[in-house]
């Protein structure tokens, strides 16, 4: 698959970067040169009102309707209507046996990482007390939260990751009753790995049902589900807009968009290893964003020709071809400073970096969901194995949030405790601060503690 190639066309600018590009202005910013070798279409904005009418009917008639409208649907959509939705104990016992051992041993493997990795983070989340005036105590606690709905896509790929990632979370976290799902393949059932992988995760309640009608089940609950607190995990444009319109009634983690990855690159990084990680996200979906920002002209340049040279025998090329052809960008910088800021206004889901000195980016990139650092790290390693949680922004999400951890199913509470000595102390001065607002009823609250403890 060739690509566009503009070797004409140079940009000098103070970064604003218009939505969709790095073509406008940043203010404070240094002016960056760069040049693009390929650049990304610019696709009309898509019209969603038929998603976002479809996701309203399915999820009032779930809400309505309970189980008779899950089951509608699912039969509608996956050819799936079972006794129960909920998966039984026989079935669960079944993937362990029956899948090859190596499978099995792998599957922990990764789930141990993964594990391992949030229990540091929560390690990390600590509760404390403090006396910051004489007889004033501040404190916070951490409480996971009630139930969590874990959410695993199938589609295109059996993701067993996503189990791992949104199963062993919550409960390392702490959450008490964690709920996954996951539509029927063909009509048959989970995915035996992917059931193995919500078994092992820890998943107190399992249930085979997909899409936007699976959600409002999370949500609203049915006959022997009762409803979740938050619901975490990707799917399709429909399970993105349903989570948009649950929020409020659960929590959720973000809304995704197609997978992305930005690369930095030097004259030190190789060509080869560099397109094998561009087509390693370009395979997820037609949609998905690439894009590599180079130091050095020659790299870029071969870059884009062992991509092309790659994707020939490409096993899933019908997929990456697209997405590479339509979103793939290749970017000549002038300096380090110019790739982080490209970078920070990219802000990708995931940013590798492939240079002499990976660590000036580690100190001075901002916006990413998650980030590599060397040719030794891969994307894949994050969305499958090493540890780290592989749901993480989109779409430029990276600018104010990060991907999900521990930290997303627990809240940070406060609580507070006065002497009297303390309490009249501070009476008197909230008393004038409701006063200056003209909360007249809140001051009278402090005055009452006022006189009282004055005695």
């Amino acid at each position: 698959m060739g690509c566009r190639v503009e070797n004409d066309t140079k940009n000098s600018v103070t970064p604003s970067f218009q939505e969709g590009g790095p073509n406008s202005i940043i203010k404070g910013v240094t002016p960056v040169m760069f040049e693009y070798l390929k650049k990304a279409i610019e696709k009309p904005e898509e019209d969603i009102s038929e998603v976002r009418d479809t996701v309203s009917e399915i999820l009032a008639r779930v809400k309505a309707e309970g189980e008779d409208a899950v089951r509608y649907y699912s039969e509608k959509f996956d050819s799936w209507s079972p006794e129960s939705f909920r998966v039984s104990e026989e079935e669960i016992q079944k993937p362990k046996k029956n899948l090859p051992p190596s499978m099995v041993e792998d599957i922990d493997f990764c789930q141990a990482q993964i594990r391992n990795f949030a229990r540091e983070q929560m390690n990390r989340l600590q509760d404390f007390e403090v006396e910051t005036l004489p007889g004033v105590h501040l404190g916070q606690k951490i409480i996971p939260v009630g139930s969590s709905g874990s959410y695993i896509p199938g589609g295109r790929y059996p993701l067993l990751a996503s189990a791992h990632m949104t199963v062993i979370t919550p409960k390392v976290a702490g959450v008490p009753r964690v709920v996954a799902c996951s539509p029927p393949i063909k009509g048959e059932g989970l995915y035996p790995a992917t059931l193995y992988s919500m078994v092992a995760g820890g998943a107190d309640e399992i249930y085979c049902m997909g899409g936007v009608h699976a959600l409002a089940a999370f949500a609203y609950g049915i006959a022997g589900l009762q409803p979740v607190d938050m619901i975490v995990g990707a799917g399709n444009k429909y399970v993105a807009e349903a989570k948009r319109q649950l929020f409020g009634t659960v929590g959720i983690d973000l809304i995704a968009g197609p997978t992305e990855i930005l690369i930095i690159a030097d004259d030190s990084a190789d060509p080869f290893i560099l397109a094998a990680d561009i087509l390693g996200q370009a395979e997820h979906d037609p949609n998905s964003r690439q894009a590599l920002i180079s130091l050095s002209r020659k790299i870029a340049e071969k870059t884009i020709k062992e991509v092309d040279r790659q994707l020939v025998d490409l096993p899933t090329k019908e997929v990456a071809a697209l997405s590479w052809r339509d979103f793939g960008e290749v970017i000549i910088v002038d300096s380090p400073e110019a790739a982080v800021a490209l970078s920070d206004e990219w802000a990708p889901e995931h940013l590798e970096v492939q240079t002499d000195d990976w660590r000036y980016y580690l100190e001075h990139c901002r916006n990413y969901g998650s980030i590599f650092l060397g040719e030794e790290t891969t994307v894949a390693y994050g969305d499958k194995t090493i540890g780290t949680n592989h749901v993480l922004p989109t779409m430029k999400a990276a600018k104010y949030t990060g991907g999900l951890s521990v930290g997303k199913f627990v809240k940070t509470v406060t609580y507070q405790y006065a002497t009297k000595e303390a309490s009249l102390k501070i009476a008197d001065v909230c008393e004038r601060a409701c006063n200056y607002e003209n909360m007249l009823a809140h001051g009278i609250s402090c005055k009452v503690r006022k006189e009282k403890y004055a005695k």
